[in-house]
């Protein structure tokens, strides 16, 4: 015998209210305040000691002739690029660990999620000591191939590509379990019938496994371009501020944290922070415009 559920009550929506209630004052507290915050700090011109004082658009016409601020919107665009490369190799690996009789899975799959749960900061000293110039095991690799490695983190030309190469590393992880949700939703029978008509894994993949997982695709590039525009701790652990790469490798999150907490110029900060959020908002607004065009739902 099956149970009706009840038709809503008048007291329902309080119920719902309360319920909702914790959630909204948290993102009310620790999100919307703080942004309305900064767009007004953005405003102010703050000293050294503290204590701030309108200034109207200085800040903003003081970003336009930076050129610090260039090098980093630069520098953030190059890292979000090569991020995106993470995109298709997680689908890869979800693809191969999806596989039928495939042996291990579960180890690969705990492998793969590792970096994910594990501390910044033990991520970035340990791939600074792999990519430590003197006695590093990258350069040490190379080596036995008669190749010399640079200074892979003190090196400008190189330095960036470093930093990128570790943020894709990380970031497979989490992009896999996504895409392992997504694959495990698509009916076995379009595989079984694509390969009653002789279509190899290979074509399965770019034919059946890609079109049908866009959506998920979607949203692990837009959650990869935000993050990327984020990026700031492999920045500041693994180059560091007396780096002679550091001009080369600095994003707008660490300009931010330099202008901010190093220089104590909150106004200025607070106005990199503002672009920071535009340039969001914008790749989102553009990512989901962008969308319709290659995103297919059922």
């Amino acid at each position: 015998m099956s149970v009706r559920p009840r038709p809503p009550t008048r007291d329902s929506g309080w119920w719902a209210a309360m319920l909702l209630l914790p959630a909204a004052a948290g993102l009310l507290v620790f999100e919307i305040w703080p942004t309305f915050q900064t767009v007004y700090y953005s405003f102010t011109s703050w000293g050294a000691f503290g204590g701030h004082a309108w200034s109207g658009l200085e800040n903003y016409r003081s970003l336009i002739a930076d050129s610090d601020v260039f090098h980093a919107i630069v520098n953030t665009t190059i890292i979000s690029a090569i991020s995106l490369l993470a995109v298709p190799l997680s689908t890869v690996v979800a693809a191969l660990l999806s596989l039928p009789g495939m042996r291990g899975v579960t180890i690969y799959r705990t492998l793969y999620f590792l970096p994910v749960v594990t501390l910044p900061a033990a991520v970035a000293l340990t791939w600074k000591y792999l990519f430590n110039g003197d006695y590093g095991l990258i350069n040490w690799l190379l080596s036995k191939v008669g190749v010399d490695g640079p200074h892979w983190l003190s090196d400008p030309a190189t330095a960036i590509f470093a930093i990128s190469i570790v943020g894709v590393w990380g970031s497979i992880g989490y992009n896999m379990v996504i895409f392992l949700s997504g694959i495990r939703g698509i009916p076995t029978d379009y595989y079984e019938a694509a390969e009653l008509d002789g279509a190899g894994r290979v074509a399965q993949f770019f034919h059946i496994t890609v079109p049908l997982l866009t959506p998920s695709i979607f949203f692990v590039t837009v959650i990869t371009v935000i993050n990327s525009l984020q990026a700031f701790d492999l920045v500041y652990l693994m180059v560091g501020q007396t780096s002679p790469a550091i001009t080369r490798t600095e994003t707008l999150v660490y300009l931010f944290y330099q202008r901010g907490f190093a220089e104590h110029d909150g106004g200025y900060a607070a106005a990199i922070g503002v672009l920071l959020l535009l340039a969001t908002l914008i790749l989102t607004a553009a990512q989901f415009r962008l969308q319709r065009r290659w995103v297919h739902y059922g």
